[in-house]
């Protein structure tokens, strides 16, 4: 599936070192300093926003071999957070995410590429047993050595997807003939992670 811009276009960005020392480390997703959301239209005239409250993630990087680097989210499916209770419960229900049959929602990149200094993550998403590959741009920034001792990175990107091709295919046609949710879903990630030590 080719995207429009973790995912959803997660802008393309540039990737800078802060110091030539650090070496190639296994990181893990600090969740106070991170998020991962989605926007979509709604009624063709607004943006929902949401977001999801539980996920775990490794990040295997090295920017001096990119063929060994690698990322791997999981995602728990029921754990979607648009701030209203009775939308959340219909996006948990078959009619989208349907969580109950399908709890996790995964990415599994395949490789990082770099471009001058533009990197893209591209992988594997899989939402409600459908796997797609999507190609994420992102920025990275660091490593660097936080207060605490541990060596961190950033990670910031944005790419959009096709609910339809998941399976996510609840719609309604308003009289005018627009839909009433957007078949195309912003998937926005902002990551802050640790090396572990």
């Amino acid at each position: 599936m080719k995207s429009l811009n973790i995912w959803g276009a997660v802008a393309a960005g540039m990737i800078a070192f802060c110091s030539p020392v650090f070496s190639a480390s296994l990181y893990e997703i600090d969740h106070s300093h991170s998020s991962i959301g989605f926007a979509v239209k709604h009624l063709m005239i607004s943006t929902t926003k949401g977001k999801f409250n539980d996920y775990q993630g490794s990040i295997q990087f090295d920017p001096e071999n990119l063929a060994e680097s690698k990322i791997e989210v999981t995602v728990n499916a029921g754990s979607i957070d648009t701030d209203n209770e009775q939308r959340d419960n219909h996006l948990k229900s078959p009619d989208f995410f349907e969580v109950d049959k399908f709890p996790e929602i995964s990415f599994k990149s395949k490789r990082i590429e770099k471009s001058g200094d533009i990197y893209s993550i591209v992988g594997d998403l899989t939402i409600k047993g459908v796997t797609q590959e999507i190609e994420i741009p992102v920025n990275i920034s660091g490593p660097i050595m936080s207060p605490l001792g541990k060596q961190v990175i950033g990670i910031s990107g944005e790419t959009t997807i096709n609910r339809q091709s998941f399976g996510v295919n609840w719609n309604k046609v308003m009289d005018n003939g627009g839909l009433v949710v957007d078949d195309f879903v912003k998937i926005q990630v902002e990551v802050e992670a640790a090396a572990r030590l």
